[in-house]
């Protein structure tokens, strides 16, 4: 599995300063840490970047690319820093997000074509969030559409089929499971990604773990691509690097309706055969779920 490192983000207590005072030295410190721990990719999120955004994204490219030859993946809405991000790129770089807003559709094609770059389709379409899987599959479909007609090839294209919180909406993770199901039948050939920590979003901090880990391995049933990740959880790059076969395939027989003798299980496959039906909908989600 590809993993993207999110950490170099504007949002940081300690790299949004660095991005406005262009000190390299934190966001340099970082990058190595998350090469050193595992991740394919570095994400580097500057936001909207709306003042002198392609500067920025150059410099920030730039600064990364002296510590790492990792592949980058540029973060941004502003067109101008994503192109300036890619002429600055050494390696294929990866274009996230591009949404079904017809503005941003006219702008970043054209870019990944000029640039062969990569780049994750948001399945976020004009009236906003898709309500079910259905809605996503229709987003997906138009999205691979008018990116062919660019002369981009399925290949270059990485459905993001958005996750939600999981103490927000229900629904909305499971729709994203079930769209995993079907995507490899709507869009052969191309690739799927998930912003994991987004399913966690607004949760303790000590508990997003467990929803993170477990989320990513409910997808992997489904034959996830890609995901975006915190680089220094080792746990969840365990379990993304083939290192945790087990607890793999516990989640996936709770997933097909298999109820383990709770007593039988270790400490941490009970965390995570606790986590499952949360994730499904079958446990209301509390923050006290690990402990009921």
């Amino acid at each position: 599995m590809i993993l993207v490192g999110e950490n170099i983000n504007v949002m940081s207590k300690i790299i949004g300063p660095a991005l406005r005072e262009r000190n390299p030295g934190p966001i340099q410190e970082l990058a190595r840490a998350e090469a050193k721990a595992g991740v394919d990719y570095l994400e580097l999120n500057i936001g909207p970047a709306r003042k002198a955004g392609d500067e920025l994204m150059a410099w920030l490219v730039n600064a990364v690319q002296e510590v790492t030859d990792k592949p980058l993946s540029l973060d941004t809405t502003n067109p101008a820093a994503t192109e300036a991000g890619l002429r600055a790129c050494k390696k294929r770089a990866l274009i996230t997000p591009l949404t079904q807003k017809p503005e941003r559709l006219e702008k970043i094609l054209p870019l990944a074509k000029q640039y062969n770059a990569d780049m994750i389709g948001l399945l976020w379409g004009v009236e906003g969030m898709p309500r079910d899987a259905n809605e996503r599959c229709l987003l997906a479909v138009d999205l691979i559409y008018k990116a062919n007609q660019m002369g981009i090839a399925n290949e270059s294209i990485w459905i993001d089929p958005i996750a939600t919180p999981v103490s927000v909406e229900i629904n909305q993770v499971k729709a994203c499971l079930e769209f995993m199901s079907m995507l490899a039948d709507i869009a052969p050939e191309c690739k799927s990604i998930v912003g994991l920590s987004n399913v966690s979003n607004g949760t303790p901090s000590h508990l997003r773990p467990y929803l993170n880990r477990t989320y990513l391995i409910m997808l992997m049933k489904y034959g996830l691509h890609s995901a975006i990740v915190d680089a220094f959880d080792a746990e969840l790059i365990q379990i993304a690097r083939g290192e945790m076969p087990e607890i793999v395939n516990l989640v996936h027989r709770v997933m097909d309706g298999e109820k383990p003798s709770l007593a039988s299980l270790s400490q941490r496959e009970l965390e995570y055969a606790k986590t499952v039906p949360v994730l499904t909908g079958g446990t209301l989600y509390s923050h006290s779920w690990l402990e009921i």
